[in-house]
């Protein structure tokens, strides 16, 4: 008897999956027939929304269904991250990955989400570095005078970022811990207001993810002492990195698309495929090169490695540091 009661277990959870699989291969390939609400956790203007407003049009024109931009900032991106992963799997509230993602797993101790088991990456999209910047008033014009002036200036020199747990925070926090320098961390609710400061003089250094501050950078608005990544840029090849000066110094940031966990296989691959696609037309690589991006392009399996890897990155950093959300 519970042989026969197995068989027909198996035989019903068979039936499942093939009833299932054509079901949602057919929603893929009618995907999408209405507009994707795209969560990004920062108000416009910074990178984060800037990658996704790019990366997002190519989507709308080439799925024939706007992919809308919904800037939620708040709480280090917990906000934004927390309506996605609570939203209905179904392929049409998608999310812009960013390094608060895995930086924020061990920043913050009681999150009501586990961004790992509860959103499924789809795709990265590029990896970028962050640029040590400061006002054209700071006297120093290179990363060893920047470390003299701090330290002639403990606790009065104002270190932006766009948000607590953000790789702009985190980057600074590093920064402090391997030069032994004090600044004053002043969180904002994204880039925009913080380079909007730092241009106003009201804060002095910031460690900036490179596509939201180039433009100011290049038109010496923003005086760039280093990139933050083990290389330099090749968007910025004469800029140095900030390990030239402090040895094993190393930050970068990788953007990339998640949907709720749950969302159809078909679907995350459909939107895969495209977002791949965008990435290897030379329109895109062109406007990706001018930001200072080098593509990740790859499965979603490759996108969660990425995520998986950043998140034990950043978790020892946190914790070195002692950066906390409080």
């Amino acid at each position: 008897m519970q042989r026969q009661i197995r068989r027909l277990a198996a035989l019903a959870f068979v039936c499942a999956s093939f009833a299932y699989v054509p079901g949602a291969a057919r929603a893929a390939d009618d995907y999408p027939n209405h507009p994707v609400r795209w969560l990004v956790g920062y108000p416009p203007g910074g990178s984060t929304d800037i990658v996704s407003r790019l990366v997002g049009q190519y989507l709308s024109e080439h799925l024939g269904q706007q992919f809308v931009i919904e800037n939620k900032p708040g709480a280090g991106n917990n906000l934004a991250t927390e309506m996605a992963a609570k939203s209905d799997p179904d392929g049409y509230t998608v999310f812009l990955v960013n390094p608060a993602n895995a930086i924020n797993a061990t920043l913050y101790k009681n999150l009501t989400f586990n961004f790992i088991r509860d959103m499924a990456p789809v795709a990265g999209f590029i990896r970028v570095p962050n640029v040590m910047e400061v006002n054209p008033n700071v006297p120093a014009k290179t990363v060893a005078e920047f470390i003299s002036y701090a330290k002639a200036n403990a606790g009065k020199v104002d270190m932006a970022s766009a948000g607590v747990g953000t790789s702009t925070h985190l980057s600074g926090a590093l920064f402090m811990m391997m030069t032994g320098t004090e600044l004053v961390h002043v969180p904002y609710r994204g880039a925009a207001p913080a380079i909007a400061d730092l241009l106003g003089g009201q804060v002095q250094v910031l460690f900036d993810n490179l596509p939201s501050s180039i433009g100011h950078i290049k038109g010496g608005r923003l005086r760039a002492l280093a990139v933050t990544t083990a290389k330099r840029s090749a968007v910025l090849p004469d800029l140095p990195t900030v390990a030239e000066t402090v040895p094993g110094f190393e930050a970068s940031v990788f953007y990339g698309l998640a949907v709720p966990k749950g969302t159809p296989r078909p679907i995350i691959d459909k939107l895969n495929n495209a977002i791949n696609a965008a990435l290897a037309d030379p329109a895109m690589q062109a406007k990706l090169a001018e930001l200072g991006g080098a593509s990740i392009a790859g499965t979603p399996e490759d996108f969660g490695k990425i995520i998986a890897d950043e998140t034990a990155k950043w978790a020892k950093v946190v914790t070195a540091t002692g950066a906390t959300a409080e």
